[in-house]
C-alpha cells in the first residue's frame, strides 16, 4: 500500500511538472532590425590583406521545439590565395524564437590551420536547461549564446544610453553561463564598399566563446536607425588587427540609414 502511495506522489509530480513545463509563457519582443532574407557579406582584412569572407545569413524559419525560429547562419572562409598561410572554415548557426529572440539551437564549428573544436547545445527553455554532448546544465531564462546575443542586440534602442554605458546580457557556452557586457561608445560615420553609413559604437566585452579570438577590444558599427545593420567590426589581436567589412548587404528590414 506505501509503495502504491509513494509511486503515486511521484507519478503526480512528474504529471504535474511536465504540464507546468508545457504552459510555460515566453516573452515577446519586437524586432524591426532583422528578417528571413537578409543576407550580409564582409571582406576580413589582416592590415592591408583581404584574408577572407564572412557570411551573415537568415535563409528561413524553421519549427525547433513547436516554435518557429530564424535559422541564422554565420560562415567564416579564408581565401584561397590565403589557405596556404592560414585555412579557416568556420561555421555557427544558432536557431532563434521568432516572437522571443532567445536561442533553441546552438552549433559552433571551428577549422582554423590544425585547430578545430566542435560545440552544441540545445536549450530547453521550458525546463530551463541547456543540453550539450557533454552533459545538462542549469540555464536562466532567455539565455543567449554568442550569434543569439548579437541578434538580440540589433534590436535594442541606445539612444538613451550615455557613452561608457551598457548592459548585460547572459551568455551560455561550453559548461557556463557567462555576463556578456555590451558598452555604447558612441556615433561615427562610416565608409565601407557597402556604402557610406551613420554608425553607432558597440563593444561586447567576450569572456569566451566569442566570434572573433582577440588579445584587445572588439569594436562593432551598426547603423544608426531600426536595422542596426553591422557594418565594420574591429579586432585588435596581438601583432595588428583583424577588421571586417560590409561589401553587401540584401534583405534587409526597412530603410536603412546610409547614402551609397
Amino acid at each position: 500500500m506505501i509503495n502504491k502511495l509513494n509511486s503515486f506522489i511521484v507519478f503526480t509530480i512528474i504529471s504535474v511538472t511536465i504540464i507546468s513545463a508545457q504552459n510555460k509563457e515566453f516573452r515577446k519582443l519586437e524586432n524591426n532590425a532583422f528578417k528571413v532574407g537578409e543576407k550580409l557579406v564582409f571582406d576580413v582584412k589582416y592590415g592591408f590583406v583581404t584574408a577572407g569572407v564572412a557570411v551573415m545569413e537568415i535563409p528561413k524559419i524553421k519549427n525547433i521545439a513547436k516554435r518557429e525560429t530564424y535559422h541564422i547562419t554565420f560562415n567564416v572562409n579564408s581565401v584561397e590565395s590565403f589557405d596556404p598561410f592560414f585555412k579557416v572554415r568556420d561555421r555557427y548557426e544558432t536557431y532563434l524564437d521568432v516572437e522571443g529572440l532567445f536561442p533553441w539551437r546552438f552549433e559552433q564549428h571551428i577549422r582554423e590551420g590544425s585547430y578545430s573544436r566542435d560545440f552544441s547545445a540545445f536549450f530547453d527553455h521550458r525546463r530551463n536547461i541547456a543540453k550539450t554532448s557533454k552533459d545538462t546544465y542549469e540555464i536562466p531564462d532567455n539565455v543567449n549564446d554568442i550569434v543569439s546575443a548579437f541578434y538580440l542586440a540589433r534590436t535594442f534602442n541606445y539612444d538613451t544610453l550615455e557613452v561608457g554605458e551598457g548592459f548585460y546580457l547572459e551568455n551560455f557556452y561550453k559548461d557556463k553561463v557567462y555576463p556578456l557586457q555590451v558598452v555604447y561608445r558612441g556615433k561615427e560615420k562610416i565608409k565601407v564598399d557597402a556604402g557610406t553609413f551613420d554608425c553607432i559604437m558597440i563593444e561586447p566585452l567576450v569572456v569566451e566563446g566569442g566570434l572573433f579570438k582577440s588579445e584587445g577590444s572588439i569594436i562593432v558599427w551598426l547603423t544608426d536607425d531600426e536595422v542596426k545593420m553591422p557594418v565594420k567590426v574591429k579586432s585588435k589581436v596581438v601583432i595588428g588587427s583583424i577588421d571586417a567589412e560590409l561589401t553587401s548587404y540584401e534583405g534587409v528590414a526597412p530603410k536603412l540609414a546610409s547614402s551609397k
